[in-house]
């Protein structure tokens, strides 16, 4: 594993993608920075953008040029399976360069890919030039594709190179063309990558070379009917370096319409109400002189085509594509630099694995500020968007946002909040300026709970009013939508039994009735983080409420359920109390029934979203102690929780799962999990294309492994950060905004313990825990308010000898006096 990264340096020409060239250059890096004896890393170079492109995993993870939290994200769209528009499969076609995606998502329809550029070679001319998207289509040179921090290329098969880089919502796309041949274009109206185009128009402007779109799409993971307005506007001249030869317009079909219109400036296209699929149309144009270099400017908005001109005016203006693509390498650096770690001491594949996941946790969501429309349009709060989902990041990627980055994390607990006075609720996966579709709940409320918990003597300066924030969460918890399918719970048969029933009569509220029992056991959760929010503003009597609604999770554990010799599991229940027996491996892996539905279907008869009950049944974060007497006591506990793992109930790439390897913490013998993280980081992350177990999850998958590197794993909705063991030395967290920095030293630390099984005698288990030079009250546990929030020095001391309990308290559990007090 460890030489997994090197091995790729001397792979040769093969039919595959990405080139070579990507992990030589990055292996190259880490190399020179072990000898280096500067202080000034450049650790954008250990970020591998490809992790997760590949088609055996399906991380969908977009490569493309982008900056920290980018509303453009530009990559070449490629045919078949490619929700993030690239797809390192080399067996598939580019379609054209387009400026919008959003990365790691499970959508299988695809995001965005609005707005496609194409460049063409038309020997006999403007009427024989190949404008449709099959016929333009093409396969790519093999060993092509390139990408790093702010900047993506890739070379076709007929030698033409395409390159991007960007800003936060333009970007500057440069073409080169074989010597001597005349450069053609085809911009695209009407292909978005889910083929969801409901109508719009664009414009030629011959004489200032621009071209400005505007267009009606659908949502990728939302209700059909919703349709959001996205905005281009293409420049076409590179400030007059460039002249334009031919334009003009085209439509086309796959049934043998293909017809241009040479000079011809506009299109104005509705729906096609009788269904199908979209007509094509876009523009046509070519360059005079044959200029090998052809660069195009872009601006994009979700506001209108003038804003998308300004947007390209005020953000990239006369800069070069060099100047854009070393601006956005510097924004990058300074968020990429707020972990360093001993890279001379770290083998070198955890370093390009750590900050390769450090930029997809900057990646998204995307800051579409200023950019808003509908309920949203000239809203004064910030907007981020591409929210997929909250369900997958509540649990890592905003635990991991609260050690370094609470201005980003505000601007975002802001947009949950504006979300709640415009629609009523939160949103739970907004994307493409529209509700997406609800998975377990307001996980909303998880989020602003980790904020407001953490942030609460900041939050005003941040631009937080706490007391708004608790209005949302108390709407979430207490007001039921009248459709709970894209934001809200249902919540009201929920407070009437104390659990979502099964087949229950709702005459208030519409949603798909499914999930009954992972419905219940995530509202329960999001009920105690309401309770710790209300903690930390003084209400006792809605302290007490919430406290027992978040036992609600017990509602739906059925003692007598029995499976592999274990006894107990989390099943969804009759309104009438009774059960509703499903059996625990029901859509786990081991589940031998393929065509079992176990998502958003409405035939999920499970129970559990995404899921089985052997996951689900650990779930319970805030109360584990609980769930440890429940299945009858430590012993019995590790010993189920073992097989959950050597069974093959665990699944990597799932986020219910995550907790799961740190569970033996809460049974006193946190050295298991030191192994059992080990082995989930071992066997299901690399540096390869296929590197991630599962969708990214807008970085969800990325921030679970960074924490398992720096050897911490978070209790969202609280300020405790399980202790594991580091895959690092050293390394030290630096938080901008508080002026603080803190160091975590490994001592003892050997890079042979990163490994599965950890070789005997190797140093991986913690000995001690001292922070600031005090021995902290466990080896389990610590609290931001006594470590990252004040800054200093954490040393972890680890040992050989693996057979050691936490030293003083196991993590907290709320009924067990855990989380008594805000902090």
């Amino acid at each position: 594993w460890l030489l997994a990264s090197a091995a790729a340096v001397y792979i040769g020409t093969t039919y595959a993608q990405p080139s070579p060239e990507v992990q030589a250059r990055i292996s190259t890096a880490i190399a020179a920075a072990k000898v280096s004896t500067s202080s000034d890393i450049d650790y954008t170079a250990f970020v591998n953008p490809f992790i997760g492109t590949d088609y055996t995993n399906y991380g969908d993870v977009c490569p493309g040029a982008s900056v920290p939290f980018g509303m453009v994200k530009f990559t070449t769209d490629f045919t078949g399976y490619a929700p993030a528009g690239y797809i390192s499969d080399p067996s598939q076609k580019a379609r054209g360069m387009s400026p919008l995606h959003d990365s790691g998502t499970g959508s299988s329809l695809g995001t965005y890919g609005n707005f496609e550029v194409m460049p063409l070679l038309c020997p006999s001319g403007f009427d024989t030039c190949t404008t449709t998207l099959e016929a333009r289509e093409r396969y790519r040179k093999n060993d092509s594709d390139d990408a790093y921090p702010g900047y993506f290329s890739l070379t076709l098969d007929n030698d033409i190179k395409m390159e991007a880089t960007s800003t936060r919502r333009a970007g500057l796309e440069r073409f080169t063309f074989p010597g001597g041949s005349k450069p053609y274009f085809v911009i695209d109206l009407a292909n978005d990558l889910p083929a969801s185009f409901a109508g719009g128009t664009l414009d030629i402007d011959p004489n200032n070379g621009r071209i400005t779109i505007g267009g009606h799409y659908g949502s990728s993971f939302g209700p059909g009917a919703y349709h959001y307005e996205a905005f281009a506007c293409y420049d076409l001249l590179n400030s007059g370096t460039q002249k334009l030869s031919e334009y003009g317009v085209w439509t086309g079909d796959t049934y043998g319409l293909d017809a241009k219109a040479l000079g011809q400036t506009h299109l104005n296209l509705s729906q096609n109400l009788i269904g199908g699929t979209p007509y094509q149309s876009g523009a046509l144009f070519s360059y005079e002189g044959n200029p090998e270099e052809v660069i195009l400017r872009v601006g994009i908005s979700f506001v209108s085509t003038d804003q998308a001109c300004a947007n390209a005016e005020e953000e990239i203006g006369t800069s070069s594509f060099e100047e854009i693509q070393k601006a956005s390498k510097a924004l990058w650096q300074e968020k990429l630099s707020k972990i360093e770690i001993d890279v001379v001491n770290t083998p070198s594949n955890v370093t390009e694995m750590l900050y390769s996941s450090l930029y997809r946790a900057s990646l998204t969501p995307n800051n579409a500020t200023l950019e808003t429309q509908g309920a949203f349009a000239n809203t004064t709060s910030f907007y981020f968007d591409s929210l997929y989902c909250s369900w997958d990041t509540f649990r890592t990627y905003y635990p991991l946002m609260t050690l370094h980055s609470p201005v980003e994390f505000a601007q975002i607990v802001d947009t949950y909040i504006d979300g709640w006075r415009k629609l009523g609720w939160m949103p739970e996966c907004r994307a493409n300026n529209l509700p997406g579709w609800t998975q377990g709940g307001s996980s909303g409320d998880s989020i602003v709970a980790q904020f407001a918990v953490n942030y609460h003597n900041e939050a005003k300066a941040l631009g937080i009013d706490l007391d708004e924030l608790y209005a949302a969460l108390v709407t979430d918890g207490q007001v039921n939508p009248p459709e709970w399918n894209t934001m809200g719970r249902q919540v009201n048969v929920y407070k009437e039994f104390s659990y979502v029933p099964f087949a229950v009569l709702d005459t208030g509220s519409t949603g798909r009735q499914t999930r009954e029992g992972s419905r219940t056991l995530e509202y329960a959760f999001q009920d105690f983080g309401i309770r710790q929010v209300a903690q930390v503003l003084g209400k006792t009597d809605d302290v007490e409420y919430y406290t027992n609604r978040s036992y609600w999770y017990r509602n739906v554990w059925d003692a007598t359920v029995d499976s592999d010799g274990y006894q107990g599991f989390m099943q969804k229940r009759f309104s009438n109390g009774t059960f509703y027996y499903t059996d625990p491996v029901d859509c786990s892996t081991q589940d031998t029934r393929s065509t079992r539905e176990c998502s958003l279907q409405e035939d999920n008869q499970s129970g559990f979203y995404e899921s089985s009950s052997w996951e689900y049944s650990w779930y319970a974060p805030h109360d584990t102690g609980y769930l440890v007497e429940l299945m009858g006591g430590n012993k019995t506990f590790t010993n189920r929780l073992d097989h959950f793992f050597e069974a093959g109930y665990y699944l990597a790439g799932n986020e219910p799962s995550f907790q799961t390897p740190i569970g033996y913490h809460y049974a006193n013998q946190p050295w298991r999990s030191v192994e059992r993280v080990r082995d989930v980081v071992i066997n299901n992350f690399n540096s390869d294309t296929a590197g991630l177990p599962g969708n990214d999850d807008q970085a969800a998958m990325a921030t679970l492994l960074g924490f398992h590197i720096l050897g911490l794993y978070p209790v969202p909705s609280t300020t405790h950060y399980l202790i594991i063991s580091p895959f690092t030395p050293k390394y030290t967290i630096h938080n901008t905004y508080l002026n603080t920095s803190t160091t975590v030293i490994v001592t003892n630390y050997s890079p042979a313990s990163v490994a599965y099984p950890i070789p005997d005698g190797v140093p991986a288990y913690v000995k001690s825990v001292t922070i600031n030079g005090v021995p902290a009250r466990s080896r389990c546990y610590i609290d931001f308010y006594d470590t990252f929030r004040v800054g200093g020095e954490i040393e972890i001391v680890v040992t050989e000898d693996k057979t050691y309990d936490c030293g003083g308290p196991v993590p907290e559990s709320l009924s067990m006096g855990g989380f008594a007090s805000a902090r």
